[in-house]
């Protein structure tokens, strides 16, 4: 048997080059007195905070495969929510960068994420079209809302009411009471997809978007503010303004007539609504397109909203006050024109309109397409805002409404960091401390120590990129058939050569660093040579770098990739017809043919050792070929999509390869085996570059991202490495199992909160293992006692978790399963064991042991068991038991709480009193009172 060979494990790296991703929304942080304005934005799988001011990150919240799709800051706390695309929730802690909450429950993308006013619940949406409210102090899901048929586009909480407000792309806005848990109340005026929605003045205006150019604006009443004007009678009428909306007079007190009900009135069950909404009209914005976003400062004056293009547009939402000025201006006006006729003039024909509650100020016009916007109030009383811009780019700037006319500050871009399009190739310096990067409209030279941007140069839409030897120049071939040499030490663009007449796709450096050969759609191979000639715009004589055609080999089709063999024999050209034709290098003879791919090849590398090709094509297939005879080794289905890079490790047989299905792998081509496949890429791989010691790997891809893999001293066995992509398999097919049923559930509108995920069943798999361990130490007991021999040692799990006895291991067990997976691991938890965890729960409730977690467990299984509990007459006493060892206890930890913070209030009063110091939070709301307490006796 042979010894087996050992490789060493590719780990990922650092992710540079991404500015902000374009799934997610960006949430714009006010700053305090010396702490400047800050944005938090989506970058990929991670969350970016960047200073506006000084344009560098402060913080980066990590997270794991998944895109980031959705942001939501919490109104009272330190707290970010971030959902993913892989349905999951996660908590930051902003001041650590930390996430200890995770919530498992949405099946696809997280669309949008809202917090209540407190900031204790949350509530997300996504393309699965469900609902799920979470609590932040519970760490778990308290429910699922079913009733949208399409993606959930905006969630939101009413925030004096116990009412969540969603909206969907099924063209519906429901309201849903949190207490009955359902939905009382559907808004259907809508024709097509509602993207968003705002509640304005009290929440009593809703003003939502869909997929024309119509702002709708509807009419909140509250039943219950109804009734008490029914009843209190007392109280003298308001006077009313009237808005004329071209249809009916509607006015700002929000009064609506009893006789003008609608499809959605006749729809809701009078005794289960709370509120009803109808339309006041239409509010039109320049923009053709679809909404994207709609949002309104803090103070409510100004409605921003903007489509899939570069126009933000800017409403003025005038206050009552002012509304009222509008009125009386008016009727003052009308008065002033009849003054001269001496008729009196009726002035209850005065009316606003809607376009004077919600005004069209301004259209500004960014520099690309936009994608989010937020603002917030800073400290100094400006309105700062950030724009999300679709070409990995944010600017941020601030607005000023003055006298019905809005200005908007000097535009500060965050740009510097990335690329404004898809990187398409990449290239390492000799040294392996530089990175170059290209796009279609610049060059960037990145330091790969420090990750930094170090230079940024204006190109041609660039499809391909070389050093050129001494790492001082590089040379770019552009999709206009052009060769650009640049002087990276200075910065600039030296020559622009007219290369080819169609796109250039390919160069290739000679092994004697003498020259270079390009390739491209115009079948032309054309060699070049370095050539220094003398600077005749400089007064300084120093000489410059330049390129010298010297001759050019004709091809039948179009020249998509180029190699030279390292020891500059032969050269490989790969041609639009599928194959590969090898030429000498000196003659230009043909050599061989390699054919073989059913689609063109778009990549090649040939290894150091000249002795091996390696080809990918369009048809998924990779082939190594042997140069000697032009023979294929092996053809390799490597990828689920077309690769579009490759290339060999130096001085290995190892390489790497990149496709379309967002996959990097890396392959021996000796032994025909896929080593490791990395992910992480949240679109397509476009370029890839090793270094030259081999311990490096950077890719770029569609997501505007550059990635750079480690190679690690970890060595990496292949078995095990097969071992966890089929557990990796299992997980996966886990979660495309459909939802679980819950007994005693038989409405369709209200489920459980949480999913079955790999965690849940590992949990399942602990506390059934923490059960056999504590039948298996009962009956040892038992049989030592009747043995009359000293007792058993305890299990290597129970010492572990420093357990005394059994009952306390098995509730330790429970107690070290995360909050937010607790329900999911008791819910697949056979009903054999169910009946084995009741008697461990008396035992902790008995001894006050995890109270709080005790009674969790057990209310939930006895609501989802509770019909095979009670049906068995043995479970009886234990149910008994239960009941009153639950009151107990709880009552218990009632009174020590209570009796706890008496004593602390006692001690916190007495301390004041002899040292004459403020303790607490509430320091600052004591010295105020005393301060009024002595105004009040002077």
């Amino acid at each position: 048997m042979g010894v087996t060979k050992q490789y060493l494990r590719v780990a990922p790296g650092p992710v540079f080059g991404v500015v902000a991703s374009q799934k997610a929304n960006i949430i714009t942080l006010p700053g305090t007195t010396g702490h400047p304005s800050q944005c938090a934005v989506g970058a990929c799988e991670n969350v970016i905070m960047w200073d506006l001011a000084t344009k560098q990150k402060l913080v980066t919240l990590e997270g794991q495969k998944s895109e980031v799709t959705s942001l939501a800051k919490s109104p009272c706390t330190n707290h970010l929510a971030v959902g993913y695309g892989d349905g999951s929730i996660k908590i930051f802690e902003l001041d650590s960068g930390q996430s200890d909450i995770t919530f498992q429950g949405h099946k696809s993308a997280v669309t949008c994420l809202a917090y209540d006013k407190p900031g204790l619940r949350l509530v997300s949406g996504a393309k699965d079209t469900d609902v799920i409210l979470w609590d932040i102090v519970s760490e778990s899901g308290l429910f699922r809302l079913k009733g949208h048929k399409k993606e959930i586009t905006q969630a939101a909480f009413l925030k004096n009411r116990d009412v969540v407000v969603t909206s969907s792309k099924d063209a519906y806005i429901k309201f849903w009471d949190l207490s009955t848990q359902h939905c009382f109340y559907t808004v259907v005026g809508h024709r097509a997809e509602v993207y968003g929605f705002l509640l304005l003045r009290d929440e009593t205006r809703l003003v939502s978007g869909s997929a024309d150019s119509e702002l709708r604006v509807w009419d909140i009443q509250y039943l219950e503010d109804e009734d008490s004007q029914i009843e209190d009678t007392s109280d003298p009428p308001q006077k009313k303004i009237k808005i004329d909306t071209g249809e009916k007079d509607i006015d700002v007190n929000h009064t609506c007539d009893e006789g003008s009900g609608d499809e959605e009135e006749k729809a809701s069950d009078e005794s289960m609504r709370i509120l009803t909404c109808k339309k006041v009209g239409s509010v039109m914005r320049q923009g053709r397109e679809r909404l994207v976003t709609l949002c309104t400062d803090p103070q409510e004056k100004m409605l921003l909203c903007h489509g899939p293009d570069k126009h933000l547009e800017i409403f003025e939402l005038p206050s009552m006050e002012d509304l009222n000025k509008l009125k009386a201006k008016r009727i003052k006006k009308l008065r002033k024109k009849h003054l001269d006729t001496g008729v009196e003039v009726d002035t209850t024909g005065v009316h606003l309109k809607l376009e004077d509650e919600i005004k069209h100020l301004e259209r500004f016009r960014f520099s690309a397409k936009l994608w989010s916007v937020h603002c917030c109030l800073e400290a100094n009383k400006e309105l700062k805002f950030c724009a999300l811009l679709s070409d990995n780019k944010i600017e941020s700037g601030t607005l000023v409404l003055e006298k019905h006319k809005v200005e908007m500050g000097p535009v500060v871009p965050l740009s510097q960091l990335g690329h404004r399009s898809i990187v398409r190739t990449l290239s390492f310096s000799s040294d392996n401390a530089t990175i170059l990067s290209a796009s279609s409209e610049e060059v960037k030279i990145w330091n790969r120590d420090s990750l930094q941007c170090t230079r940024t140069l204006a190109c041609d839409y660039a499809l391909c990129s070389m050093f050129v030897s001494g790492d001082r120049h590089a040379v770019i071939g552009t999709k206009t058939g052009k060769l650009q040499l640049f002087d990276l030490n200075q910065g600039s663009c030296l020559e622009s050569f007219d290369a080819h007449q169609g796109a250039l796709w390919s160069v290739a450096p000679m092994p004697d660093q003498r020259g270079l050969v390009s390739g491209g759609a115009d079948h032309d191979l054309k060699f070049w040579n370095y050539e220094l000639i003398s600077n005749s715009n400089s007064e300084a004589k120093h000489k410059v770098l330049t390129l010298e055609h010297t001759r050019t080999l004709k091809m039948d089709e179009d020249i998509l990739c180029l190699k030279f063999t390292p020891n500059h024999k032969l050269l490989a050209v790969a041609l639009l017809d599928s194959t590969v034709k090898v030429f000498f290098t000196d003659t230009l003879k043909f050599f061989l043919s390699l054919y073989g791919h059913k689609l063109p090849v778009t990549c090649m590398d040939i290894s150091t050792d000249s002795t091996l090709i390696i080809t990918g094509s369009a048809d998924r297939n990779i082939k190594i070929w042997g140069l000697d005879f032009g023979d294929c080794h092996k053809s390799i289905f490597a990828h689920d999509e077309s690769v579009t890079c490759i290339q060999f490790v130096p001085k290995t047989h190892m390489f790497f390869s990149g496709g379309k299905d967002r996959k990097l792998k890396h392959w021996d081509a000796d032994n025909f085996e896929n080593i490791q496949t990395l992910e992480g890429h949240q679109g397509e791989l476009r370029g890839l570059a090793i270094s030259p010691t081999g311990g490096t790997v950077v890719t770029s891809s569609q997501d505007r991202s550059l990635r750079l893999w480690e190679r690690t001293e970890e060595p990496l066995v292949l078995e095990e490495e097969r071992e966890m992509e089929r557990e990796r398999e299992e997980e996966e097919a886990i979660l495309k199992e459909g939802e679980e049923v819950v007994p005693g559930e038989t409405t369709e509108e209200v489920r459980m909160a949480g999913k079955k995920t790999i965690d849940t069943v590992k949990g399942t798999e602990r506390i059934m293992e923490a059960l056999e361990i504590y039948e298996s130490q009962i009956e040892e007991h038992k049989q030592a006692k009747l043995a009359k021999a000293p007792p058993p040692p305890p299990h290597p799990m129970m010492t572990a978790f420093q357990s005394d006895n059994p009952e306390e291991f098995v509730v330790e067990t429970i107690r070290r399963i995360r909050a937010s997976e607790l329900h999911g691991s008791l819910l697949s938890l056979p009903f054999s064991y169910v009946t084995k965890l009741l008697p461990i729960l008396d035992f902790g409730l008995t001894h006050k042991r995890e109270t709080e977690l005790v009674c969790k467990c057990l209310n939930f299984l006895m609501r989802i068991h509770h019909g095979e509990i009670t049906s068995n007459h043995g479970n009886l006493p234990i149910v008994e038991r239960l009941k009153q060892h639950s009151v107990a206890a709880v009552k218990y930890h009632r009174d020590l709480t209570a009796f706890n913070a008496a004593g602390l209030a006692f001690l916190s009063k007495h301390i004041e009193e002899t040292n004459g110091i403020m303790m607490f939070a509430d320091a600052t709301v004591k010295r105020k009172k005393k301060k009024r307490a002595v105004l009040v006796r002077k």
